[in-house]
């Protein structure tokens, strides 16, 4: 027998679940391809070519950032021992004893349907768990960043994840996941629906109101520099989700399988109601119409993934394809503030929409036999469901209540006390030139072995633009009125 298997060895202790363990480190993986490079090449390719290198630094560098204040104090904050009903106590995890011992969250504990005490208690150790969840944290931030995308000052950034991160989403995670006042009332978030995505897409629209909007000319016109290099990360961020909500449960189980199938039903069936909108509202589909369908239906099903079923996610695509469409492209024109405020790639609408959208449903949705498999509360049910169900949905919306005004909060005060140390918003001529400007990089050279074009070297002294009338734009690139190309 290979000394793998060896069941006495020191590195097969008896609790230990290699299926599981296996699982787990691959869900985590999957997540993390989600960022990285999931998020850096989406975010690099769907903004104007002057902000690529800057928009794929900001995401690679949240990813680095977060996982080392992870370590140091984030992970038992969010899933520690309590200090308030909210947080928990900040410490390492870098000890070999910890890590290697079982995984557990300590204030789990709870009675089950016998009145019988039950702890979160995973059969792998703790250094898989505590990965698992930073991957969560990582692309929390990145997410975020969409909304800044294009002006924020990258010093400032650089300051703002470390402190959004302690200072909020450990809170949200605690709360909801982590054994805190949320988790024990029986509020539902099975994977992120509140503290990932309505905390994301909130917090997010707050940073861009404080930051300010990009330059007028980059509002007007903000088209993708390589729409197939974006449909790439697309594709990373949506075959990433399956580790994302098939993660969720800590198990190789049945319910993981459900989460599995019903997000990428929900995803596709999204997909499909934005894309067929946009071919009734604007006479033809668009690709990155289809990405931002896609989107919302992963954010949508993730706080219900495998607590309803596989016909609800149906329902969550239908609703999760429609409903945001409406936000960001009718009501979002018709708002004062949202017009106001510069969110660049509409994550309050792909995020904080859906996520909240999502929340709503499996308060509806929620099946009580699937609720029974993960969940700590029991009886535990949708209002579809009869019985408390009323009651969950009363719940569901206090937790939104909860995150919507702690991120709000919390976010407003991290980006006023580093805006008296660092400008928020890149200097005037940091904007007019983008990248090259910022980090002495562009993203294509086109010319020489990245020698950058000079107009003047070819007898072009001035600046002209050929527009194709007749070519109808995408409504998805602002202000852009047909093809432009640029000598």
């Amino acid at each position: 027998m290979s000394m793998a298997y060896q069941h006495d060895l020191r590195a097969v202790p008896e609790w230990l679940n290699k299926g599981d363990n296996a699982w787990q480190m691959t869900a985590s993986t999957l997540v993390g391809i989600q960022s990285m490079p999931g998020l850096v090449i989406l975010y690099a390719s769907v903004v104007k070519k002057k902000w690529a290198v800057n928009s794929a630094f900001m995401a690679l560098y949240a990813f680095a950032a977060v996982l080392i204040c992870w370590v140091l104090v984030g992970y038992r904050m969010a899933f520690g021992d309590e200090l308030l009903p909210f947080w928990g106590k900040g410490a390492p995890v870098l000890g070999q004893s910890y890590l290697l011992s079982r995984a557990k969250i300590p204030e789990s504990e709870h009675r089950n349907a016998t009145g019988g005490l039950e702890v979160t208690e995973p059969f792998y150790p703790m250094a898989t768990l505590v990965y698992f969840q930073f991957t969560f944290a990582a692309i929390t931030l990145i997410l975020l960043a969409g909304s800044v995308l294009g002006r924020m000052n990258i010093k400032a950034w650089m300051a703002f994840v470390p402190l959004w991160l302690i200072f909020s989403y450990t809170v949200g995670a605690f709360s909801l996941w982590g054994g805190g006042f949320l988790y024990h009332w029986g509020v539902i978030d099975y994977s992120g629906g509140f503290v990932i995505h309505l905390s994301s897409g909130i917090a997010g629209l707050t940073a861009a109101y404080w930051v300010g909007p990009r330059l007028k000319s980059d509002r007007e016109r903000f088209p993708p520099n390589n729409v197939l290099l974006m449909l790439a990360g697309a594709g990373l961020l949506w075959m990433g989700w399956s580790g994302f909500n098939g993660g969720a449960p800590y198990a190789a189980n049945i319910d993981a399988s459900i989460a599995v199938l019903n997000t990428n039903i929900c995803a596709a069936t999204s997909l499909l109601v934005w894309t067929s909108l946009d071919v009734v509202y604007f006479g033809k589909p668009s690709v990155i119409g289809a990405v931002q369908g896609m989107v919302t239906g992963l954010a949508c099903i993730t706080p219900g993934a495998g607590l309803v079923q596989s016909w609800a996610a149906i329902v969550f695509g239908i609703l999760s394809g429609s409903i945001p469409w409406v936000s960001m492209m009718i009501l979002h024109k018709k708002s004062s503030l949202l017009q106001k405020v510069d969110d660049t790639l509409g994550v309050f609408h792909t995020h904080a929409v859906a996520g909240l959208l999502g929340a709503i449903l499996t308060g509806l949705l929620a099946e009580p036999e699937l609720c029974k498999l993960i969940l700590p509360v029991p009886n535990t049910r949708g209002a579809f469901y009869g019985g408390n169900g009323g009651i969950q949905l009363l719940k569901q919306m206090a937790g939104a209540v909860f995150i919507i005004g702690w991120n709000i909060v919390i976010t407003t005060i991290i980006l006023l006390a580093i805006r008296l140390f660092i400008p928020l918003r890149m200097p005037e001529e940091q904007l007019v030139i983008g990248d090259d400007a910022v980090h002495g990089e562009e993203a294509y050279a086109l010319w020489g072995d990245g020698e950058k074009y000079d107009p003047r070297k070819h007898g072009l002294h001035s600046t002209s633009s050929l527009y194709a009338d007749d070519i109808a734009p995408s409504p998805y690139i602002n202000g852009a009125r047909g093809v432009t190309i640029n000598l």
